[in-house]
């Protein structure tokens, strides 16, 4: 490895880009803004506490610490102050716009928004605590807070000054000795310290993790401070002693080094006892050191020197030089132990690295110049690629608290309700789907819709984190034009189903309605208007006379079907005075390929039912005429199911003669199939395209429209049914068909 070179992982280049972008406003820096908008916010926030009790003067003032102690400039420092201000000025865009720039007005107004956002929810998940856990609320709470700083992650100052905030809060409630409510720390412990860690901010991380985890198991947290302090003179007395001939050493090799003692954080002594299952003497790396030096070879330089003089343990040792963390961490991590057997972590990085470390990715941009001491610089031009490479650590951030592996990257935008709730919705939903998304009555009666406060059409993209309001009416339903892919109206696939399934119930009651008027009609001609409903449908294989008006109003069932059903049936001397009569045809003893067998009788007479038409190869079954020979119907068609009930002696088993002939001269058959669909035009010759597109011969067509939708009934001659099935899957597709299917 050549001198002076540095492993820089482009991700972590891409990200310090970013956050750089993050803290450094496009215009010039003015070093007072943050003294400005103190002095602004000062006479508003002076006299006024938080709902934690803290006086909002000081708050701003220690996030705005914070974010100055992680190279935040002076102006984001500014928003720390602006952000709290907003609520107590009656136009504050206006007022902020005017003072500090539309740049700054629009970073407090979105992070204003948030703290109320969060506020409302947390308000509402109080009532909550009677019927639910206190984990189960606490779990539920963390994975909004989650989806609120993802939803606002577009601006990603939006989420310094949240993260500077809380561990603000925290450090407030440690000072006076009384503990937050738990949420807030287990937000910190498992929303917040993730994050910091996501974005490289140790500094953060490892205070929220220790303050939070201090209030959430303040009983283990007492116990691992009372071992720390129980040795801890011993321990910081021999870890000077280490340091000391540690940078003697390494500074005689003519080394630029510096030397620290490492403190060991609570929450991590845990972690490590907890994930090992090691008691607390069996941590190593409670006497630790950190080695900072000016390159990469001088690095390992240093590992080579430590490994030669003490005693290394080959498991503990990690290169996260040449295989950086995900979040662009650098570091060598060696445990080696001395002569006594007293185990030692060192870490060994650059000062860049260290840099890093403890400011996070924020920490790059301050070290532009190429060269032995630092990063390369990120051009402007990368701006593109550093938001990426931010947004996956956010990603990352995402899958770490959640295990889910879709997120931002998945075309999943985040949006909320006027009450705070958040709705997930895919890229480019528009306020039907989301209304659909809150409720599907309230889809169904959506009309209109705020945006943000602002009136929009129904089929405007959404964008993560809009407040959307729907304007809807007491009743009524969807409109067939938002099925209509062109308008744009519906997006995600449960708005289209909750859609079509409204028009399919729709089309059922008018299919019901029409087939009641038919069947009512029948039995008038009939003088049979005192018929028992209930058992007419039975006979015919239905559990309820709605099912068969419905059947008999779409044509599945024909009203000859109902007649016959109708009819008493014979008794045993009019059977005898009947006989079957079979009439041999003059078929060769070897039947053609798609002919009809009678099993068991021999040639017979058979003739395809008109009410179903079947075609190889249909399930069949036959049926003896009388004079006709065998009718052959399929075997779910529901007039055969009604003669088969009345007259079951007559019912005979058929097959088909073989697989349907191929070429010119194969034998045809006649099927009707149904389609349903909202009416347009070009409709007609959409389908009819779609036929002619699978070869397939249309030889009639009935169509009809009642309230905007078409039903249409097209006889086509296949020589094998399946090829009916594979252009059913066609005319599905065809833009505005809502049902398709097989008379």
């Amino acid at each position: 490895m050549k001198a002076g070179a540095v492993i820089d992982p482009p991700e972590a280049r891409a990200s310090a880009a970013a956050i750089h972008a993050a803290l450094n406003t496009p215009q010039a820096h003015d070093e007072r803004a943050c003294q400005r908008a103190r002095a602004f916010a000062e006479p508003l926030l002076a006299p006024e506490r938080l709902d934690t009790g803290e006086p909002a003067l000081a708050h701003a003032d220690g996030v705005a610490e914070i974010l100055r102690r992680i190279g935040g400039t002076p102006e984001l420092c500014a928003c720390a102050y602006l952000v709290y201000a907003v609520g107590y000025l009656a136009r504050p865009r206006d007022s902020i716009a005017k003072a500090f720039g539309e740049a700054l007005a629009d970073v407090a107004l979105e992070t204003h928004k948030l703290i109320q956002l969060q506020r409302q929810a947390r308000a509402r998940a109080q009532p909550a605590a009677t019927a639910a856990s206190t984990s189960e609320l606490d779990r539920a709470q963390t994975e909004n807070v989650r989806k609120m700083l993802l939803a606002f992650s577009r601006d990603l100052r939006v989420v310094l000054l949240r993260l500077a905030s809380r561990l603000q809060t925290l450090r407030y409630h440690a000072a006076v000795k009384r503990s937050p409510p738990p949420s807030v720390a287990a937000e910190a412990l498992q929303v917040f310290a993730p994050l910091a860690n996501r974005l490289g901010i140790w500094q953060l991380k490892w205070e929220l993790e220790d303050l939070a985890f201090r209030f959430l198991e303040p009983e283990t947290y007492k116990e691992i401070a009372r071992l720390l302090d129980a040795k801890r003179i011993e321990r910081e007395t021999l870890v000077e002693q280490v340091r000391q001939h540690l940078e003697r050493e390494l500074r005689a090799l003519g080394l630029d080094v510096q030397v620290q003692g490492r403190p060991k954080h609570i929450v991590s002594i845990v972690k490590k006892m907890r994930g090992k299952g090691l008691a607390f003497d069996q941590v190593y790396d409670l006497r630790a050191l950190r080695v900072i030096v000016g390159t990469v070879e001088e690095c390992y330089r240093v590992l080579a020197w430590v490994h030669e003089h003490f005693t290394p343990v080959p498991e503990e040792f990690d290169d996260y030089i040449a295989r950086p963390k995900p979040n662009g961490y650098q570091s060598l991590h060696t445990v080696v132990r001395d002569a006594q057997g007293r185990a030692f972590e060192i870490q060994i990085r650059t000062r860049a690295m260290h840099e890093h470390a403890e400011h996070g990715v924020a920490a790059h941009w301050a070290y532009k110049e190429a060269g032995t001491k630092g990063y390369a610089g990120v051009s402007a031009a990368s701006s593109y690629d550093a938001k990426i490479a931010v947004l996956r650590q956010l990603l990352a951030w995402q899958r770490d608290l959640s295990g889910m592996a879709h997120g931002l990257f998945d075309d999943t935008i985040y949006v909320f309700t006027p009450q705070a709730a958040i709705v997930e919705l895919p890229q480019g939903a528009t306020p039907i789907d989301f209304a659909y998304a809150v409720h599907t009555d309230l889809g169904h009666r959506c009309r209109g819709a705020r945006v943000d406060g602002q009136m929009v059409p129904l089929n405007t993209p959404l964008a993560t984190g809009q407040t959307v309001e729907i304007i809807a009416a007491k009743e009524g339903g969807p409109s067939r034009d938002w099925l209509n892919p062109e308008a744009g109206y519906l997006v995600s696939h449960r708005a289209k189903a909750k859609v079509r399934a409204w028009f399919n119930h729709l089309a059922a009651q008018e299919n019901m309605a029409r087939g009641r008027e038919q069947v009512e009609r029948l039995l008038q001609r009939e003088g049979r208007t005192g018929v028992n409903l209930e058992a007419l449908a039975e006979a015919l294989g239905f559990a309820t006379p709605e099912a068969l008006f419905e059947a008999v109003g779409k044509e599945a069932v024909t009203l000859r079907a109902v007649e016959q059903a109708l009819a008493p049936a014979p008794t045993a001397a009019a059977e005898a005075a009947a006989p079957l009569v079979v009439r041999k045809t003059r078929q060769p003893p070897t039947a053609r390929r798609g002919d009809v067998l009678v099993v068991g009788v021999g040639s017979l007479m058979t003739t395809l039912a008109r009410c179903c038409k079947p075609a190889p190869p249909d399930d069949i079954r036959g049926f003896i005429t009388r004079g006709k020979g065998v009718s052959v119907h399929r075997a779910d068609c529901p007039d055969f199911a009604a003669l088969a009930a009345r007259q079951p002696s007559r019912v005979i088993d058929v097959t088909w003669a073989g697989a349907a002939a191929a070429g010119p001269n194969a034998a045809v058959y006649p099927v009707d199939v149904g389609v349903q669909a909202q009416d347009r035009q070009g409709l007609l010759r959409d389908i009819s395209e779609a036929f002619a597109r699978e070869k397939i011969n249309v030889v009639g067509v009935q169509t009809q429209t009642v309230k905007d939708v078409a039903w249409m009934t097209f006889t086509v001659e296949v020589t094998d049914a399946s090829r009916v099935a594979r252009v059913m899957a066609v005319l599905a597709d065809v833009p505005g068909v809502l049902k398709v299917w097989r008379r």
